[in-house]
């Protein structure tokens, strides 16, 4: 799966279940996503949109997804 800044969380959760736990280790604002907030923006947030909320660079953000999906495979 190409990861983009257009790529829906919701998406990667769907193909990478075991990605929800690891996020909170890249930000800690990403621990919102085990709330019941974050369990409704999962569905609409994508990864520009994580970016904004966390401070992140979204470059930064794809290349930790993709360090965490190549060291669990």
């Amino acid at each position: 799966m190409e990861i983009t800044k257009e790529t829906k969380l919701s998406d990667l959760l769907d193909q990478y279940p075991w990605l929800k736990e690891e996020l909170s280790k890249v930000n800690d604002k990403f621990r919102m996503l085990k709330t019941p907030i974050g369990k409704i923006m999962m569905g609409k947030a994508t990864i520009a949109e994580m970016s904004k909320r966390s401070g992140m660079d979204p470059d930064a953000i794809i290349g930790k997804i993709s360090e965490l999906i190549k060291a669990n495979r």
